[in-house]
């Protein structure tokens, strides 16, 4: 069979992409040329050539990228910290700005004193991605993860069970509602380290298709002001914290004065501070259990 040179294809598809509207055209095309190849996208070129098969496949994924599926939807995975994480229709896609929020919980955890098991929870857990990058680079911590959608939950338990196979520590999932006022009661007062992405989004927002069509609603969404859920769950995070616990969390980029506002209100907090992601954007929020 004769094989074709990935170049032109890959010319073309990036040129598809664009008049489709698709964000990050030529990224697309080429992680999508690395997924059908099977070598790193950094490798692509060392691979300059598509048998037919290929060829066809290639062309089938970019012509679903340009009905605006999402990128991961089609890869079948996405990365946090060092795991990869399955995704698909059902669970938010977790985006690279949270590996900010990652690295930021992983030095707070390398600050603790190491007189006793790390306690780490994650609510709004979603594909489970920031508890098992967690678990992942730090065995020692018992990690507990929280999520109410059940088609969220499937992607979450289905991640876990992989990192188990790859050897990581297992973390314990809750089927749950982070406002839940008994939410973890065994926990309160003993907890390290609270993370979360919740839904922040303003109802009303417009959004890209790859969002709006395809994430969940339950996962995107939190009411006028994009702050209902995150003062649900404020009252749990402060009952759950130890004296000197932490927590980071995730907000739109309108609103994180006001969650900073939100966290200093009852004056249970000090050390908090307002974090942007590498675009310059405000993107998630820090504070200290006094």
């Amino acid at each position: 069979m004769t094989r074709v040179a990935l170049r032109p294809a890959l010319n073309d598809a990036i040129e598809t992409l664009r008049a489709a509207g698709v964000p990050s055209p030529r990224a697309d095309a080429e992680q999508l040329a690395a997924h059908v190849l099977g070598v790193e996208r950094s490798r692509l070129m060392m691979a300059p050539l598509l048998g037919p098969d290929q060829l066809a496949e290639y062309r089938a994924l970019i012509d679903r990228r340009a009905q605006r599926i999402p990128l991961q939807h089609l890869t079948g995975t996405v990365a946090m910290g060092e795991i990869d994480l399955a995704v698909g229709p059902g669970v938010f896609v977790p985006r690279p700005e949270t590996e900010l929020l990652f690295a930021w919980a992983l030095a707070q955890l390398e600050a603790l004193p190491h007189d006793h098991t790390p306690i780490v929870v994650d609510l709004c857990t979603g594909s489970g991605a920031l508890a098992l990058a967690i678990a992942h680079a730090r065995p020692d911590a018992d990690v507990r993860a929280v999520e109410l959608d059940p088609g969220a939950l499937h992607w979450a338990r289905r991640n876990a069970d992989q990192c188990i196979d790859n050897g990581d520590t297992p973390i314990t999932l809750y089927a749950d509602d982070v406002t839940d006022p008994t939410l973890l009661a065994e926990l309160d007062g003993r907890v390290d380290l609270v993370v979360a992405n919740p839904p922040y989004i303003p109802d009303g927002a417009t959004l890209h298709p790859e969002v709006a069509d395809h994430d969940p609603h339950l996962a995107l969404f939190g009411g006028p002001d994009g702050l209902d859920v995150i003062r649900g769950m404020i009252p749990t995070i402060t009952r759950l914290l130890r004296s000197g616990g932490a927590t980071a969390i995730e907000h739109d980029d309108a609103n994180g004065s006001d969650l900073a506002a939100l966290l200093g209100k009852q004056g249970e907090f000090t050390d908090i501070v307002e974090h942007p992601d590498l675009a310059g954007k405000p993107r998630f929020v820090v504070a200290t259990r006094i």
